[in-house]
């Protein structure tokens, strides 16, 4: 859950989910987020438009900007609420692979 309760919520779609990866498209308006949240499995996101992302953690917050078709990877583990920190709408598309 946000701790902004003002907050819109971003959109998740499920695109595929079989025994060997997860992926979902994650779509927000701006200063939608997607709640506090650990990940369960090793990720990969593909920003499907530019991305102003604004992380927030247990430490803090952090601001990272990404490009449309730029990508990275996450281990398991990770814990944060991941906010649209810009001004127009974005999405990414999220891969988990399974075990």
């Amino acid at each position: 859950m946000s701790r902004f309760a003002a907050r819109p919520a971003a959109v998740p779609t499920m695109l595929l989910d079989d025994d060997k990866v997860r992926v979902i498209r994650w779509d927000f308006a701006p200063g939608a987020d997607t709640g506090w949240h650990r990940h369960g499995l090793d990720y990969v996101v593909v920003p499907m438009t530019d991305c102003s992302f604004l992380i927030e953690e247990d430490g803090g917050e952090r601001r990272v900007e990404m490009a449309q078709g730029q990508v990275y990877r996450r281990d398991e583990g990770v814990e944060h609420n991941v906010v649209n920190g810009g001004s127009a709408p974005m999405s990414f598309i999220e891969v988990e692979m399974k075990r």
